[in-house]
């Protein structure tokens, strides 16, 4: 759950999309490259345990594996946050959450 100013930050998908209508990351639409090696041409989208490491949630302390997130999927929803910045995008004043 991230609004919309971080939905740029998003990685890239590696495979291209089902449907071809629209889709960005497919060889007509100049996205992908037959025979093209990802490890070269995608380093700043992979993660790479030897340089970096997971952040943790700065609520829960758990391991957060979305590059550039703050918090965790499971705080980010029950507290109507984006993610990555934490602005609030959700009003979850009427919502019946549980912790589980």
């Amino acid at each position: 759950m991230v609004c919309e100013k971080c939905q740029k930050k998003l990685g890239k998908v590696i495979t291209p999309d089902k449907w071809k209508d629209g889709a960005k990351n497919t060889t007509e639409s100049g996205g992908r490259k037959i025979g093209e090696n990802k490890l070269l041409t995608a380093k700043k989208n992979r993660f790479n345990p030897y340089t970096d490491r997971f952040e943790e949630c700065r609520i829960c302390r758990t391991k957060v594996h979305q590059p550039g997130s703050h918090y965790c999927q499971g705080c980010a929803y029950k507290k109507g946050i984006c993610a990555m910045c934490g602005k609030k995008i959700l009003n979850t004043k009427n919502y019946c959450q549980s912790s589980a």
